[in-house]
């Protein structure tokens, strides 16, 4: 029986799990963190954290199951995308990462665009310019740290910087490298030009592989301190989205998947890229440099749950899902727009607030609770929305994340949507993607697509939409979009005043 590992940097934890070959999950740890956001707008993250997570949860994975390193074939990376981690020459972080849900760089913003130019950004780029991605934070660094930029010999994302710290090498995959906004989506290559447009060296950026490459093995030093073995291979691995699909079982471009992370995203692939003339999804490489996938994206999608039930201090997931059951669909007439860090599909625009509309003396914490799952489930159907205007479409969705463990926002979902939803067993989807890559680069499965089949199980059941539920949800959905159309500077002006006293 052979055995593979795969390890998932996300936003709040980092998660480890250790499966057989035929994907049957043995064990697994997860350790959670906290990001700092010393200013308003500010999200960051200090890797060695990522690090100290990594071979605590290895460790912990081993000992659980009492397997040696030297039976683990392989190890798998999934990870938060877009981020920097800029690294010296000492091959230490010269500051700390800044993050995707990171939104300081607004001046940056402009200067891309300023420099490329509207059709530049279609042709080069062919997404859409938001902060939080490598390249606007990486000139954020420049401009406002230049000591700290001026320490700079190497840059990388979060995964990258464990895998580097993992094999003594630097190294990077086309989906997560293809979502910097410093890469050649057409020519599979770091952009020399957009690199020379802002004077940024070739040689700080890593090379790039398929998600299931072999890249190195584990060295002797990061052997000694996770238990892992020199000859465990270690793959490139993917985004946090790629490897969610492949950990969902959607290797192809006829499985669509929805998920409800810290943040949220409605995802297709593609066998061609497609350009929205809107820029306003993402538009990234799948698990290699032939495979797509399109995506809308939002910032606050479980994190405006964890942020609501920070409020009203309720510790407890089932006790707060059982509230929301009782709660008629439309909440009463209550709507929350989820913006509490700004907004990436459809409306670009870091600098927007939250809010809650329509309450009322019948309005209940409850109430609020359902008008928060509700709200961030709307703003993931403009998502789909705009991918059907693409001609992308699915008889059915792949739910994942936290939105897939709570039955009531299940069909939330799919009464919202108007589709059914079905889910995988494996609960840690884009640890099973690192895990299927792992498995490929081993040589235990000739492809992306047999591996998915061999290690990828779901749930007997589905998640029907109800009829009538859907009718009523495309009145409360209508009004949710009509409230951004009419108020969406009002709620510009909010947030900006807010980060003044903030600040």
């Amino acid at each position: 029986m052979a055995y593979y590992m795969g390890v998932d940097v996300g936003t709040s934890s980092l998660k480890t799990i250790l499966t057989d070959e035929k994907g049957v999950v043995l064990a697994g740890c997860a350790k959670n963190y906290q990001f700092s956001s010393p200013c308003s707008g500010y999200a960051e993250q200090d890797p060695e954290e990522w690090w100290s997570a990594a071979v605590e949860t290895i460790r912990a994975v081993l000992g659980e199951t009492h397997l040696s390193g030297e039976q683990i074939e392989g190890i798998g990376f999934s990870g938060q995308m877009h981020g920097l981690v800029p690294l010296g020459a000492d091959g230490k972080p010269v500051r700390r990462a800044i993050l995707h849900c990171d939104a300081r760089s607004t001046k940056q913003l402009a200067e891309i665009t300023r420099t490329l130019g509207t059709q530049g950004v279609r042709d080069e780029l062919m997404n859409p310019v938001f902060t939080g991605f490598l390249l606007p934070s990486l000139l954020w660094v420049r401009d406002e740290e230049p000591e700290n930029y001026a320490k700079i010999e190497k840059v990388c994302l979060p995964k990258d910087y464990i895998k580097f710290r993992l094999t003594g090498e630097l190294t990077s995959d086309y989906s997560d490298a293809g979502a910097t906004l410093a890469f050649d989506l057409k020519n599979s290559c770091w952009n020399k030009r957009i690199l020379k447009a802002f004077d940024l060296p070739e040689e700080w950026f890593p090379p790039c592989y398929d998600s299931y490459a072999a890249v190195g093995t584990v060295s002797t030093a990061a052997a000694g301190q996770t238990g892992l073995s020199t000859r465990t291979k270690v793959v490139a691995g993917g985004g946090d989205q790629v490897m969610q699909r492949l950990g969902n079982g959607a290797d192809d471009d006829t499985a669509a998947t929805v998920n409800i992370g810290t943040s949220g995203q409605v995802c297709f692939q593609s066998a061609a890229p497609l350009l929205n003339p809107a820029l306003n999804t993402n538009m990234f490489y799948g698990f290699d440099k032939n495979t797509w996938i399109l995506y809308g994206a939002i910032m606050n999608a479980g994190l405006s749950l964890s942020w609501w039930r920070s409020i009203i201090r309720n510790k407890s997931y089932d006790a707060l899902n059982a509230s929301v059951e009782k709660i008629p669909v439309g909440s009463r007439g209550l709507v929350f727009l989820p913006y509490l860090n700004g907004e990436r599909t459809p409306h670009l625009n870091p600098n927007i607030s939250g809010a809650f509309i329509g309450a009322n003396l019948d309005t209940t914490r409850a109430c609020m609770s359902r008008a928060v799952m509700e709200g961030v489930t709307y703003a993931l159907y403009q998502c789909l929305e705009i991918c059907r205007s693409l001609d992308l479409n699915a008889d059915v969705l792949i739910s994942s994340g936290g939105g897939s463990r709570s039955r009531v926002w299940r069909q939330i979902q799919a009464d919202v949507f108007g589709i059914p939803l079905k889910v995988a067993q494996s609960e840690e989807q884009a640890c099973l993607g690192a895990c299927i890559c792992a498995a490929v680069g081993c040589g235990q499965y000739a492809s992306v697509g047999q591996a998915c089949r061999a290690m990828v199980r779901y749930h007997d059941w589905m998640v029907e939409p109800i009829a009538e539920n859907h009718e009523r949800y495309q009145e409360s959905y209508q009004l949710f979009k009509e409230i951004y159309a009419s108020s969406g500077g009002v709620l510009e002006k909010a947030a900006l005043m807010g980060r003044r006293y903030i600040e």
